[in-house]
């Protein structure tokens, strides 16, 4: 729970500077930060993918559980509410900083994450603005949920959850990168459900025995 803690109070800072950052930042700065921004995410969410793509054993249940999160949808009830938190394109950042923080560094322990979290959080807030801040509740609430429920989950965890679960959520990086990029606008947002799928058909597998 120590480490939870160190993340988000790295993230709200990293925030706080990057927005100060921001508002010395002349445009033609916030467009190259913005490509960079888009080249790293990219590029993580590439590493997700080849690196559990091998060990999946289950090779199609990425695509099925991108098509019904797509379906599911969840962009205009996030976008209403983020909304009345700020206009632009918060949007588009908050989803990006969610998907790094909650699933983009969970290979990755101690310091070296709360490094990750800090300086990550300092580029999309000097891109996106202070209220990439709000990313730092959603990671408390996520690990914070997760380390309550470790004894509850500790069977359920298996290795084929944290191995399919990863691929789907390097794709939706990967999209948020291309999206960053401006080469296409992808709704990374509505495919955000698509997580939940190979929870869902893993531990229906356990129950069943399919």
């Amino acid at each position: 729970m120590i480490g939870t803690i160190i993340n988000v109070a790295t993230i709200i800072v990293g925030s706080v500077a990057g927005s100060i950052f921001k508002k010395g930042l002349k445009e033609s700065y916030q467009d190259i930060l913005m490509q960079a921004m888009g080249l790293v995410v990219a590029a993580l969410g590439i590493n997700a993918i080849a690196t559990y793509m091998p060990q999946s054993q289950y090779p199609m249940l990425f695509i099925v559980s991108l098509a019904l999160g797509g379906v599911i949808g969840l962009e205009q009830r996030f976008k209403n509410v983020v909304t009345k938190i700020s206009k632009g394109n918060l949007a588009e950042g908050l989803s990006t900083a969610i998907l790094l923080f909650c699933l983009g560094t969970t290979s990755i322990l101690g310091l070296i994450e709360s490094a990750l979290d800090g300086i990550t959080s300092i580029v999309l807030a000097s891109t996106f603005g202070i209220g990439i801040i709000w990313s730092a509740v959603v990671l408390f609430c996520w690990q914070g949920s997760l380390y309550l429920l470790a004894n509850v989950l500790s069977n359920f965890i298996t290795s084929e959850l944290l191995t399919e679960t990863p691929i789907v959520g390097g794709v939706l990086i990967f999209y948020a990168g291309l999206s960053i990029l401006g080469i296409r606008n992808f709704k990374t947002i509505n495919l955000i459900p698509a997580l939940l799928i190979p929870v869902i058909f893993i531990a229906l597998k356990s129950t069943i025995g399919f």
